[in-house]
């Protein structure tokens, strides 16, 4: 999604939730800075290493024009379902032959099973330990500025190693906007920006209900989600359909089977 495009989602998002663009903007230039100090990684840095990693841990030879299939995990109720299914389904298709984007607390649920995610899309309100973890392991982190993370960016963006930046208002410099709202379809937008053409999707509930994975502080397995999320839930289903309408990319959502 361009961002002339992505920006007619941003503005009725602003408008819906009351969201302040200038605050975006604001944790997004401290990002950039920070990236410019820390250091980065652009897109073609994280294909040329997905091809790198994939190649070394699994012992085999892949040109990297043909990392086309992925697997984006949500930390929706259905996650552990959804891997369990994964691992039992030896014919699902190898998933040695997918790239592995976690959005973000589905990390805790991937590392349970010893699941390492080549990617995790992060706005860093997942269980923080975890997430460095899978970073030191050798998880790429793309790292997402909004309104509501400023400290977050503050606190540990010069903790994390092979970040790619975004932001969700206007891209520049050392940050990029592929489209998406939340964590998972943002992680859909990635992987459709990565030349996709076939996603499988896991924990993509959409639904009413959030697993301790979306928020590590509820007391249960799973809880009510809040009015907010329920909505953001909504805008994400409608951001995967418009790539199911717009590209020509075979997506398989488990969690809706």
């Amino acid at each position: 999604m361009n961002f002339e495009e992505w920006d007619k989602w941003y503005e009725e998002i602003l408008k819906d939730f009351g969201f302040s663009r200038e605050d975006d903007e604001r944790t997004a230039s401290v990002l950039n800075k920070l990236l410019g100090n820390y250091g980065s990684i652009d897109i073609e840095d994280l294909v040329n290493n997905l091809h790198h990693e994939n190649a070394a841990i699994h012992n085999f030879k892949r040109d990297k024009s043909t990392i086309k299939s992925f697997m984006v995990f949500g930390a929706g109720p259905s996650l552990k379902k959804d891997i369990n299914y994964i691992k039992s389904r030896c014919n699902i298709e190898d998933p040695e032959d997918y790239i592995i984007i976690a959005a973000d607390g589905a990390t805790t649920g991937l590392l349970e099973e010893k699941i390492v995610p080549d990617i995790i899309v992060t706005d860093l309100d997942g269980k923080i330990e975890d997430l460095m973890l899978a970073n030191d392991l050798r998880s790429f982190f793309v790292l997402h500025a909004h309104g509501n993370n400023f400290d977050q960016i503050l606190k540990y963006t010069e903790k994390i190693h092979k970040v790619l930046g975004t932001t969700q208002s206007k891209p520049f410099s050392n940050l990029y906007n592929f489209g998406g709202f939340t964590d998972g379809d943002r992680a859909v937008f990635l992987a459709v920006a990565l030349n996709a053409k076939k996603i499988v999707l896991a924990g993509m509930d959409f639904g009413k209900i959030v697993s301790k994975y979306s928020r590590p502080d509820i007391k249960d397995e799973a809880a009510l989600a809040d009015e907010t999320k329920q909505k953001k839930l909504q805008y994400a289903e409608k951001l995967i359909d418009w790539v199911k309408e717009n590209k020509n990319i075979e997506i398989i959502n488990l969690s809706k089977q």
